[in-house]
Order: structure tokens, then C-alpha cells, then sequence
């Protein structure tokens, strides 16, 4: 917890987004919480911050179903600002609907690839479709692995982006009954870019596994979940594992399959990561033998270490974005969730949808009344 203070969102401008035509706020240095009913646009205010991080929406949502009704672009800028050294940056990012054109900005200027622009503010965002993480499809957790380890891990964004274009390269040469040698050429490029990957999951699992469980346990007051790495790759693991030789001898042993199915059978694309119950039932998979309770605790445990890689990577703490995160947790759970978010540092910026649900930092945030697209200032 020693991390210097966060960047902090001192102004956001959105224009044309989801529900609001206009919005123009200024944010105090310890941020603020927004209190309005179901409907009115709390998300949607969680979802523009967090767009200026990642560039498309948290939610899943296509950049064209962010455009207001009937609007033809959506417009979003945010001012951030270094409290240690006054230090600004400005990050914008503009989508226009006719022409599925997309257009981001740092400091004015555009980069030469988006992926440059990635990850400058330095966000986490709690969210209750985060249980989806945990109790959805394995594509849910290769997700969240991708976007925590794109923006924190050297490297792993550009092997990310060479393993999915060979991937659709290979697949199509499958699909089309292609002579051996044209699939092996790639091949060795999905090998490559894929034990990239591999690596930097199973790295990630085990440096932060001993943090997932500490945080789970303090949350749910039990005994401690496990976060395990599930390669499609067995014998991979340990950090330490051969991952190009042991995805190479897989591919190898599964190429008559692949030519059958017009498929590639192995890699990055196929793995999992399992959230593991302990106590008398240790080694039950929470997806399938976890109640509500304990498959919330385990996403916002996993949020908590995504706040914490950020720290390490950064060097300073994240903006910590809350959406309406207590309002799917028993008293117990949210009181130590509490207590938890108590002992992060940084700018905190929450919504939800009465007044008694706003105690983080002790319930001294300033309190504004979302309505229709509007924020004004509680009374």
C-alpha cells in the first residue's frame, strides 16, 4: 500500500453517450458518489471513465451501441491529473457511427496504433457483472486475463495480437484443407506469440494466488478460495514450464483432428482459469459448486488483485471506479468489502442507489443526485 497516489479525474466531458446529450463534471481529488435509482445512467458514467482506459466498453457493448439515441457519435475527454507533482494528462476518444470510425487522443495528439494509447490512466472498475467472470463462460476469464495483462505486463499485448491474426491465418488454411506446410509455417508463429502468453498467465496466477486467497478469506469470512491457471496445454502449469516445446507436441499430436474439424485444437485461446472452494469441500470448482455469495466474493477478490498488479506495474495506485457493488452482497460481505476498499488508496468514483450504500472512505465523498441524463449536487 505504499504506492504513490493515483492519476485522479479532475474533469469529464461526455457528449452523445448512452444516455446523456451533454454532461460536463468536475471531480474533487477524492472523488465523488453518485446516488440515483435503476435506469438513470450510474453505469453509464462507470462505463465512459473506464472506455479512456481500455477504449471500448466494459460492458461488452459495441462502440455503436454507445452512441445516444438517434445521435450520430459520441464524444467522451477526461482531464487527469499526478497530485504529487500537478502533472496533467488529457485522453479523448470519439466514435462516429456512419463511418465505424474510431478516433483517440493523448494530450492532443493521435497515436500511431491504438494499443499506444492503452492504459494511461491506470483504472479498476468493481462491477456487479463481474459474478460473470467467475460463473460465466471460460471466454469471461481469458477476457479479464487479457485486458489485466495488455496493460500491465510488457510484452503481452503485441504476442496477444500476433497470436489472434495467426490464429484466423491458420484456422482459415485448416477450414480449407491446406498442405501441410502452408499450416506448419504458421504454426511456428502461433507457437511463439502463444507460449508468450502462456507464460505471462501462469506468472500472473502464481504471483497473485497467495493475494486472491488472503482477500476471499477477509471478505467472505471462510476459508480461503484457490486461484488456479488452466492451460489447454497440460504440463504448463508452473511459470517455469516449457511452454513453446509442450504447445508445439500438442499441436503435433491433435493435427489429424484439426484437419478434420478445420480447427486449432490448442493454445491461448482454449485455456482456463479455475476459482478452487477450500475447507471440506476444497478442490469444487465455485462455477459449479459455489453459491451467489461466494462467486461475488471470489470476482470482487479479483478485482482487488487487479488494483494491486496495477500498483506493482505503475507504481502508483489505480482510480477505483465502483458500480452498485454492494447491492448483491449480504451485510457481512459488504462490511468487510468495506473495510478492504477502506485500505486503498487513490480516487475513488462510486455510484448506487440510495445514500446508505455510500460509505466508502467513510461516507465523506461528495454526493451527487444522477437523474435523466443530469448529475447535479445532493442537498
Amino acid at each position: 500500500m505504499n504506492a504513490p497516489p493515483s492519476l485522479v479525474c479532475r474533469e469529464l466531458r461526455l457528449r452523445q453517450f448512452r444516455n446523456f446529450a451533454e454532461l460536463d463534471l468536475l471531480f474533487p481529488r477524492p472523488g465523488a458518489a453518485v446516488i440515483g435509482p435503476n435506469g438513470s445512467g450510474k453505469t453509464n458514467l462507470i462505463e465512459a471513465l473506464y472506455y479512456l482506459e481500455i477504449f471500448r466498453s466494459f460492458r461488452g457493448a459495441a462502440d455503436d451501441q454507445l452512441v445516444r439515441f438517434e445521435g450520430e457519435a459520441f464524444h467522451i475527454r477526461g482531464r487527469f491529473e499526478d497530485p504529487a507533482t500537478g502533472r496533467e494528462v488529457e485522453v479523448t476518444a470519439a466514435y462516429e457511427k456512419r463511418r465505424r470510425k474510431k478516433v483517440v487522443t493523448v494530450d492532443g495528439a493521435e497515436p500511431e496504433r491504438l494499443g499506444d494509447a492503452l492504459g494511461r490512466i491506470g483504472v479498476v472498475v468493481f462491477s456487479p457483472s463481474d459474478v460473470a467472470i467467475v460463473a460465466g463462460a471460460p471466454g469471461e476469464r481469458r477476457r479479464f486475463l487479457d485486458i489485466v495483462l495488455s496493460l500491465n505486463a510488457r510484452g503481452y499485448l503485441g504476442a496477444l495480437q500476433r497470436y489472434r491474426h495467426t490464429l484466423r491465418q491458420r484456422n482459415a488454411l485448416l477450414r480449407a484443407g491446406a498442405p501441410a506446410a502452408q499450416i506448419d509455417a504458421w504454426t511456428a508463429s502461433l507457437v511463439d506469440s502463444g507460449a508468450v502468453i502462456m507464460a505471462e498467465r501462469a506468472r500472473w496466477v502464481a504471483e497473485h494466488r497467495a493475494a486472491f486467497a488472503s482477500r476471499y478469506e477477509r471478505i467472505g469470512g471462510e476459508v480461503a478460495a484457490r486461484l488456479d491457471y488452466r492451460p489447454s496445454v497440460s504440463g504448463t502449469e508452473s511459470p517455469e514450464s516449457d511452454f513453446a516445446g509442450a504447445l508445439q507436441a500438442e499441436l503435433d499430436r491433435l493435427a489429424g483432428r484439426e484437419r478434420e474439424r478445420g480447427l486449432t485444437l490448442a493454445g491461448p485461446h482454449r485455456d482456463d482459469l479455475g476459482f478452487l472452494r477450500g475447507g471440506e469441500e476444497e478442490g469444487r470448482d465455485l462455477r459449479d459448486f459455489g453459491s451467489g455469495g461466494q462467486q461475488r466474493t471470489a470476482a470482487v477478490s479479483l478485482r482487488l488483485v487487479e488494483a494491486e498488479t496495477i500498483r506493482a506495474a505503475r507504481g502508483r495506485a489505480p482510480l477505483i471506479l465502483l458500480d452498485d457493488i454492494f447491492a448483491e452482497l449480504d451485510p457481512g460481505r459488504s462490511r468487510r468489502l468495506l473495510e478492504l476498499l477502506e485500505e486503498e488508496p487513490g480516487q475513488a468514483i462510486l455510484t448506487a442507489p440510495k445514500a446508505s450504500d455510500l460509505e466508502v472512505r467513510h461516507g465523506a465523498l461528495p454526493r451527487w443526485r444522477i437523474a435523466s441524463g443530469q448529475i447535479v449536487a445532493a442537498a
